[in-house]
């Protein structure tokens, strides 16, 4: 097929109009390396969601095999909470102790005290 300068058409075109015998090949051989390409992309996806899901399960079965621990604070008479807050693997509880507040620091593992805090008026 000519264009109007009168050359014939080179690249894509001239591959789809004409007839040749190494087109079937060539069709056959980018259906093959497609479906390649689709095994691995498909393997690769498979391959990470198990990897999401297994550490998702490692995760819930990690901290379920953790037993929970009790323990009794005892406040003094008088004194009431004020407020908890839980961050970063402690326990943080504010109580105001007749007029006195402190803080209280657990840590939520073992439920032990690791700091405490007393805020007291300038005299």
């Amino acid at each position: 097929m000519n264009n109007l300068s009168g050359r014939t058409r080179s690249g894509l075109t001239a591959n789809l109009t004409s007839k040749g015998e190494g087109t079937e090949s060539e069709t056959a051989g980018l259906v093959a390396r497609a479906r390649t390409m689709m095994l691995i992309s498909g393997l690769t996806t498979v391959l990470a969601i198990a990897a999401v899901v297994t550490v998702i399960g490692y995760r819930m079965y990690a901290g379920a095999a953790n037993s929970p621990v009790e323990d009794i604070m005892t406040l003094p008479k008088g004194a009431r909470i004020v407020s908890m807050a839980g961050s970063g693997g402690r326990l943080a509880v504010m109580v105001d102790n007749n007029g006195v507040i402190e803080m209280h620091v657990f840590d939520l593992k073992t439920m032990k005290e690791s700091g405490h805090l007393r805020f007291t008026n300038e005299q």
